[in-house]
């Protein structure tokens, strides 16, 4: 099979998928949506974050369909016992943005909160788009954990695609010279990319990135669920830039998409 032959292939059968009213989620996993336009196997992408992570220790990387719920609860029940798992102290702030926040918001802030009581939970919803990754934007962040007095045993937690983990990042790197910090990608680029590494930062006038630092998530939580509400430009935009790594560095994981693909 040619080498292009996969992306050609996944963008043949994303463009037979019809776009359709995003439905009402049901219990059966933290981010579900059944009868959904976009289906495929979830190992084959997700791999890819296990490929290319630089994350110093991979057991603080989930990937799975209805994941986060799980993860969360078993992670903040564990305080009892000892430190509370991944997330630090008693004070959350979660940092997202207009067109994730009325899906997952709420979900998020219940799995951390439920069987926690003493856990409080801070939202900041900023607005969509790559146009926002700014300072102005980066200041609601700092407004509203200052003005919540959180301290430096808080955890931000960034829920959204690649412009919200970027953010947030930075903005934990930043407040009170560094706390703790926690990805939950919601987009298929932020998944297998952005939400891995450490990269964190906003642009500048005269360029991109070019304020950040890299600062690592304490974990990454995936809920492959999360997919199943984004347009199919950007499904298909993830995809390919998973192509991309087998295509450039790495023959075998390319020759082993081909294979997930034909299935």
């Amino acid at each position: 099979m040619p080498m292009a032959s996969t992306a050609t292939n996944f963008s043949l059968h994303l463009r037979t998928k019809q776009q359709t009213p995003i439905p009402k989620p049901t219990h059966r996993s933290f981010f579900s949506y059944p009868n959904s336009h976009s289906h495929f196997n979830s190992n084959w992408a997700w791999a890819s974050v296990f490929y290319r992570s630089q994350v110093k220790d991979m057991r603080h990387v989930v990937s799975s369909y209805g994941s986060l719920r799980s993860e969360i609860r078993t992670q903040t029940s564990h305080h009892r016992r000892s430190r509370f798992g991944h997330v630090h102290g008693k004070r959350v702030l979660v940092v997202t943005n207009k067109t994730v926040a009325p899906l997952y918001l709420d979900k998020v802030v219940d799995a951390l909160t439920r069987g926690n009581p003493n856990v409080s939970v801070e939202s900041v919803i900023l607005p969509d788009g790559e146009q926002y990754k700014d300072m102005d934007t980066l200041m609601k962040v700092f407004d509203k954990a200052i003005e919540s007095r959180l301290d430096r045993r808080c955890t931000f937690v960034a829920l959204g695609g690649g412009v919200i983990g970027d953010m947030c990042g930075f903005a934990a790197a930043a407040f009170l010279r560094g706390v703790n910090f926690i990805q939950i990608p919601t987009t298929v680029m932020a998944q297998v990319d952005s939400s891995v590494g450490g990269k964190t930062g906003i642009n500048h006038r005269l360029g991109k990135n070019l304020i950040g630092a890299f600062y690592q998530p304490q974990c990454v939580l995936i809920d492959t669920d999360t997919l199943n509400t984004l347009p199919d430009r950007e499904l298909a935009s993830g995809l390919a830039e998973v192509i991309k790594y087998g295509l450039i560095r790495d023959a075998e994981f390319f020759e082993w998409q081909e294979k997930i693909c034909r299935h």
